[in-house]
């Protein structure tokens, strides 16, 4: 059976008992753990090799590695873009696969090779004598760096897409599939996690960065020889051009159009200029943004480019729905981007002894992950279901009701965060260890508590939003669609270091700010988690508000029979 703008890799028609489906969305779940094996195990654990190898100091290793960050999310646009206007999102990936192996490569090389590092030094004893990487060795760790993180950011805008490629969403059964797809597709991201938070930072430290980096990159070809040899058994999308293109076009067009009346009999106009091939499938005409519904209007003296489709100003209407969701929930992921990293910050400070068995404060991050998958399996196998009966929803709730259960919970970790936190200076101050910073004697399993509902929140938020954005834009830029997604990690990352600064500058008064310094214990942690909780619900009731009003997609949440 054919289905609009998908082919398989001959370019014909597909046969849905032999393309697509699970069996070939098992070659992308394989990918996903092997690029989250290297790339969580570096980013937590590559600052350790930009000051002990290269001698940054903690600013700049600092800073590298959010522009890092950033510049992956960044990345992520530009890959999504070429996917969805010129090439298929297979072939993307097998392009920027081999670029991301690159990088790696370079950064083994460099690791590997005294010549192409800075004068080895003590920095824990004799810091301002060492001389911090400098010169060619410099641009060949930025250059290696950022090639990196375009390859990094190409597959992560394609993955989730491609996925998505391999399930109809016109029909209630494989859109059943498709929601599923998308909590293995995040529990494939929490394995790579929690096998690189483990196996590969050990690699790392013990047996060196040249040996862990050249790891990395066979992880990296590895995943993309299996993702190649699973080619006969995809769907592929046509691609449909550039989509900020056709945007711009339906912009520009409107204006031009904007003094030009309907005619009486609007439903003709909305049927008569309606195509797939410039947006990948048909697009209804809906209400709202009527302005825009000038750009489909024949004019004998404005014709060629300034003539758009139903379809083409319906994918603008979509993206234009999408902008107050977008906004809303880049502010309501602050506090989560924050949390997790103070987290990590308290247990550092306190008991990590566990029975006999001692947990390093990096490692805490496992925790999480643990809980992550095993809560992503039983929403998969049995919440799933019995909502579904409840709901008739073939996802069993709504995207947007699913991430906003995820806002909920990150408020929630918060306020118990805050209380954690009161209860562990209480005893620092009961010691006497305010001013000394040495660890307080307060186990590190309370934090099990806020971890918890760290992990609802990934479990129903990401998931959520990952499905929101691929499922609703339109076929012709699935890609971008998924990169929207990655952006909002970015920038609530930006905002969150934003936020931080101010607060400590808020909160000076002749003294350090609640979170200056190097000594939790004398810092105000708790309060500063207050006002997370605060930030938490303010930006939730926000996204409420725009969620209830976002109009889906008819059949993306049509109810099963």
């Amino acid at each position: 059976m054919a289905v609009q703008g998908i082919v398989d890799w001959k370019g014909n028609p597909i046969n849905k008992n032999k393309h697509g489906g699970s069996r070939a969305a098992r070659f992308i779940y394989f990918m996903v753990v092997m690029m989250n094996v290297t790339y969580s195990s570096n980013v937590l654990n590559m600052v350790t090799y930009l000051r002990g190898t290269m001698h940054m100091d903690v600013a700049t290793s600092s800073t590298t590695m959010t522009n890092f960050i950033g510049v992956s999310c960044a990345f992520a646009l530009v890959g999504g873009f070429l996917s969805d206007s010129y090439i298929t999102r297979f072939k993307t990936i097998i392009i920027f696969g081999p670029l991301e192996f690159l990088g790696f490569g370079l950064l083994a090389l460099q690791a590997h090779l005294p010549s192409l590092q800075p004068p080895a030094c003590d920095i824990s004893t004799q810091f301002s004598n060492c001389k911090q990487v400098q010169s060619y060795n410099a641009a060949l760790l930025y250059i290696a760096l950022y090639i990196t993180a375009f390859g990094e950011g190409c597959l992560r805008a394609n993955l989730a897409s491609f996925g998505g490629d391999q399930f109809d969403d016109d029909e209630p059964t494989e859109l059943q599939l498709k929601s599923s797809f998308f909590n293995w597709f995040t529990f494939s991201i929490s394995l790579g996690a929690l096998i690189g938070l483990t196996f590969f930072v050990w690699i790392q430290d013990n047996k060196g960065w040249d040996v862990g980096f050249t790891v990395s990159a066979g992880f990296i070809l590895l995943g993309v020889l299996v993702v190649a040899s699973g080619f006969s058994f995809f769907r592929h999308q046509i691609p449909t051009g550039s989509p900020l293109t056709r945007m711009l076009q339906v912009l520009i067009t409107a204006f031009q159009k904007r003094k030009l009346q309907f005619p009486e009999n609007e439903e003709e106009l909305f049927l008569e200029h309606n195509k797939e091939e410039k947006v990948g499938e048909v697009l209804l005409h809906t209400e709202g943004f009527r302005w825009l519904d000038k750009a489909i209007i024949s004019n004998k003296k404005i014709e060629n480019w300034y003539l758009c489709t139903v379809s083409q100003v319906e994918e603008m209407k979509i993206v234009l729905r999408m902008i107050p969701i977008f906004i809303s929930v880049t502010i309501g992921y602050i506090p989560i981007r924050l949390l997790l990293t103070f987290t990590v910050e308290q247990g550092s400070t306190m008991n990590t002894k566990v029975g006999g068995i001692h947990i390093p404060p990096a490692s805490l991050v496992v925790i999480p992950t643990i809980f992550q998958m095993v809560i992503l399996v039983a929403y998969d196998r049995w919440f799933v279901p019995l909502a579904r009966r409840i709901t008739r929803c073939p996802t069993g709730i709504t995207p947007l009701q699913r991430a906003g259960v995820g806002f909920i919970a990150a408020s929630l970790a918060s306020c118990i965060g805050a209380l954690i936190e009161r209860k562990r200076r209480s005893i620092a101050e009961k010691h006497g260890l305010l001013d000394s910073g040495n660890t307080v004697p307060m186990s590190v399993i309370w934090l099990l508590l806020q971890f918890l509902a760290i992990c609802i929140n990934d479990v129903f938020t990401p998931v959520g939003l990952l499905q929101f954005f691929n499922t609703e834009v339109s076929r012709g830029m699935k890609s971008l669609g998924t990169a929207f997604f990655w952006c909002i990690l970015g920038l609530s990352s930006l905002m969150g270091s934003v936020l931080v600064n101010v607060v400590n500058r808020a909160t000076k008064n002749g003294e350090i700010g609640w979170l200056e310094g190097n000594n939790l214990n004398r810092n105000y942690l708790d309060r500063f988690y207050w006002l997370l909780s605060i930030l938490g619900l303010l930006a939730f009731l926000n996204y409420l508000y725009w969620a209830r009003r976002y109009q889906y997609r008819q059949h993306n949440l049509a109810p099963t029979s």
